[in-house]
């Protein structure tokens, strides 16, 4: 259902300067929001959040996706700094990055 006449006109008769965030911010909350903009990014976050580190094969074998698959998406995930990964000899480790954890959570709170 849309809203009644009246309700958009108060929405939208705000005498209020419209203050855009910061550049900076807004292209890091993008950046960590397109990390998470896939079901499979989502899940691999919701499984490292869970443990303090996971092998890579560990997480191919939770994931119903092949093996490059898991690994592109955790590609993704690095790149945008909200996973973190260590070579472990001829594997990798990886955990979520606290920091990028926080940052993200403040900018959903901050909407």
């Amino acid at each position: 259902m849309g809203r009644s006449k009246a309700e958009a006109e108060k929405c939208c008769s705000s005498d209020e300067k419209l203050a855009l965030p910061d550049v900076a911010g807004a292209e890091d909350l993008a950046k960590l929001a397109w990390a998470l903009a896939h079901p499979a990014r989502v899940r691999i976050v919701r499984l490292l959040r869970n443990r303090t580190s996971c092998m890579c094969g560990e997480i191919v074998e939770e994931m119903p996706l092949a093996q490059s698959t898991v690994s592109q998406h955790l590609k993704i995930l690095k790149e945008t700094g909200l996973v973190q990964g260590e070579i472990d000899g001829p594997r990798v480790c990886y955990c979520i990055n606290p920091d990028a954890m926080a940052r993200l959570k403040k900018f959903i709170a901050d909407l």
